[in-house]
């Protein structure tokens, strides 16, 4: 079945506290499930305005300034089990994903999970080398992708 759905765009983002740690939100529907923020791209948007309004949907908060996106689009496919049925309608394979490095410019007060459809109902701020494994497997291989992609900012080489 998946060959025949198609990719759904989105955004992912990589929110890099002042000490390089990065946001994790806990997924409200999956508890100890834990991810950084992303979402789908609405028709006309660019992948940038996407990442900003997605970052203040998700955490109440657009207070970043963008440092980095990855060239390519990234991809992660869902497992059959979810392919066709309750995930976007059943109308998607996966996700096709622009992801952003950004610096978080407030500070945690400023975070606010209780937005209009909260996503979250926790959130936590870990150093980037522990992303992978607290994911559900599905995300592991795009988080490292993500991390490969974002590893001179993380290191302190890239953009400050």
């Amino acid at each position: 079945m998946s060959a025949a759905l198609p990719w759904r765009r989105g955004v992912g983002i990589m929110l890099l506290d002042p000490a390089g740690r990065v946001f994790v939100g806990q997924r409200i529907d999956t508890p100890g499930a834990w991810q950084m923020p992303q979402g789908g791209i609405d028709a006309g948007e660019t992948p940038r305005a996407a990442a900003l309004r997605e970052l203040k949907e998700e955490i109440g908060t657009d207070r970043a300034a963008i440092i980095a996106e990855t060239p390519d689009w990234l991809r992660y496919e869902l497992p059959p089990a979810l392919q066709g049925k309750r995930i976007w309608g059943g109308h998607y394979r996966g996700q096709e994903q622009k992801w952003f490095a950004m610096r978080f410019l407030g500070n945690d007060g400023d975070i606010d999970l209780a937005t209009h459809h909260p996503e979250f109902d926790a959130w936590k701020w870990v150093p980037a080398a522990s992303l992978p494994a607290l994911v559900v497997p599905f995300k592991r291989a795009i988080y490292a992708a993500v991390l490969a992609a974002f590893a001179d900012i993380l290191a302190g080489r890239g953009p400050a």
